[in-house]
């Protein structure tokens, strides 16, 4: 089978086997096995990835369990429930496949590195089937790697070979293959090719704790929301609401929660119902959601760690502000901006403004361009701290073209007057410590933040004013070691977030894709368990390179004083 028709499992996540290991089809904790009606019994699940060429790719057993359970979970959590969670982490089964989550309601799997998505399905099978035995039929790539047939053909294959066939013909599945069984090879029908074929046994797949899913229906719970092609549907059910601020009270709600339609600004990721009423938060800054972080633990169980206590659950801590200033009210005078941190020269350098490119001592380039009052063609000024000269009337240009948020940037040495703001688009930063360390720094506990920013309009800040931009891969999941240091770089990314610098609306390196919200130059880790894609630990450097980063957009240490 040709790799450009069938391709090797490494552009997504998941295809492919995985090593053996000793585990039984049993249903998932709390769940009865999903049974088809006058068939022949339990029904299994596998869960798959579509590929470039339209062709669905199984997950591994493992992970085909690990979605299960975590649905289960999802179904039967309160506290998942509070927490708005509708995402499932790969990496939590699979090591190498922690840059990707699947979104429960919109059925996608989203690469968090790179901004990738494919469409995900869930099949059910016959326990006795191929994959209920843990049976795949797998074919060699390209690379000298084995690849999993789909599903249906690996129990064509193996229904073929139990049958005692010679030969399996793949016509019927649109190729032009055959399979020798009984020499173990692939063959190309028209060219002849050969490929060598492998029957490989893993772990059996997990039997289905629920009947069939669709697009837009997380569970058959009444916290979870069915979304339909017809609009939206109004849960009026009584929804119970933990509060974690204090883990032994429960609220209730009667109110209806919505999930918008398309044509009404729908966004295809996870959202917390209106039911559920605003986040729980733990305190209004770090030091004090640290010691409520302990008081709940003592409650949930904890474990002691260089005296201080980590929650072996997670806990919520507070999210900065998300409510950003209208962008008539961030909008200075340029003049009176370019006065405040230019001191005007009377006796002009022998050298050339980089802007314009002009001699200081001829006219600005932007001569006749720039709707000044009092600021003469020929104006030269320094930056008050660094030195540098311009012609003030291109420093006037240059922050006409910008945010207009009353700060300058010398384009010689982009040290920053002022307090720099970015064109970030509304959204939501909650921040949860979590029980586990990180690579790298162990015994710690990590922090996980969370970024959700809807779809929307832009503003006149941004590129296209008044058009639709997109939020691709929200909530985006990001983590930080619970250390000093670690601590240090989430109180900077709090200051970044409230100046809107974390996210802007541009065209996205990977997709191409114009007017969507992407990453404004701060790396974040996106892999918890391991450095795969080289966004994640252990990475020694990269508390210091992130703060060399939030340095160079302004937000310094002493931001965290003020």
């Amino acid at each position: 089978m040709a790799a450009s028709a069938h391709g090797s499992g490494g552009a997504a996540a998941g295809a492919g086997g995985g090593s053996s290991f000793p585990v039984a089809p049993l249903p998932l904790p709390g769940a009865a096995a999903a049974v088809s009606p006058g068939g022949p019994g339990p029904l299994v699940a596998v869960w798959e990835w579509e590929d470039e060429t339209g062709r669905w790719r199984p997950y591994s057993s493992r992970v085909s369990e690990h979605v299960e359970r975590s649905l289960q979970q999802l179904h039967g959590s309160a506290a998942a429930a509070a927490k708005g969670t509708n995402s499932i982490s790969l990496g939590m089964a699979d090591p190498w496949l922690a840059p990707y989550i699947i979104d429960i309601p919109t059925l996608t799997q989203f690469r968090q590195d790179t901004g990738r998505m494919r469409r995900v399905r869930r099949q059910l099978y016959a326990q006795s089937s191929a994959p209920g035995q843990g049976l795949l039929w797998q074919w060699e790539n390209d690379e000298g790697g084995w690849t999993a047939y789909e599903t249906n053909i690996s129990i064509f294959i193996e229904d073929c070979c139990n049958g005692r066939q010679q030969v399996a013909d793949l016509g019927h599945f649109g190729y032009n293959y055959v399979v020798d069984l009984a020499s173990s090879c692939q063959i190309n029908k028209i060219t002849g090719f050969r490929r060598r074929i492998q029957r490989f046994s893993d772990a059996p797949y997990p039997l289905a704790a629920y009947g069939p899913m669709h697009r837009g229906q997380i569970c058959s719970c009444h916290q979870c929301l069915a979304y339909t092609a017809s609009g939206p549907i109004l849960n009026r059910s009584r929804h119970t609401v933990y509060n974690l601020a204090s883990p032994f009270t429960q609220q209730t709600s009667n109110r209806p929660s919505l999930m918008m339609s398309p044509n009404h600004g729908y966004s295809p990721y996870s959202k917390r119902p209106t039911s559920m009423g605003p986040m729980p938060i733990a305190s209004s800054n770090w030091p004090g959601a640290a010691a409520t972080a302990t008081n709940l633990s003592t409650a949930s169980g904890s474990h002691f760690i260089n005296g201080s206590s980590i929650p072996t659950l997670p806990i919520q801590l507070n999210g900065p502000n998300n409510v950003f200033p209208a962008f008539a009210e961030m909008v200075k005078d340029p003049e009176e901006v370019v006065k405040k941190y230019m001191m005007r020269m009377e006796v002009h350098p022998d050298e050339d403004c980089i802007i314009c490119m002009e001699k200081l001592s001829a006219l600005s380039g932007y001569d006749g361009l720039s709707r000044t009052r009092t600021i003469q063609s020929s104006a030269v000024g320094k930056f008050t701290r660094c030195g540098h000269v311009f012609h003030l009337l291109c420093m006037m240009a240059m922050y006409e073209n910008g945010n207009k948020d009353g700060s300058l940037q010398c384009p010689s040495c982009k040290t920053i007057y002022g307090e720099k703001t970015g064109t970030q688009p509304k959204g939501k930063m909650d921040i949860y410590l979590l029980p586990q360390s990180l690579p790298g720094y162990p015994d710690s506990g990590c922090i996980q933040i969370v970024y959700n920013i809807p779809h929307g309009i832009q503003g006149p800040e941004h590129p296209n004013p008044g058009k639709p931009y997109t939020a691709r891969g929200f909530p985006r999941h990001c983590y930080l070691p619970y250390s000093e240091k670690g601590k240090q770089v989430l109180e900077l990314l709090k200051v970044a977030w409230n100046r809107r610098l974390i996210f802007t609306v541009g065209t996205s390196n990977t997709t191409g894709e114009t007017d969507t919200v992407v990453w404004n130059e701060i790396h974040h880790k996106t892999e918890m368990g391991s450095n795969v894609s080289g966004h994640g630990f252990p990475d020694p450097n990269y508390l210091d390179n992130v703060i060399g980063e939030l340095a160079a957009q302004g937000v310094r240490e002493n931001c965290l004083r003020q």
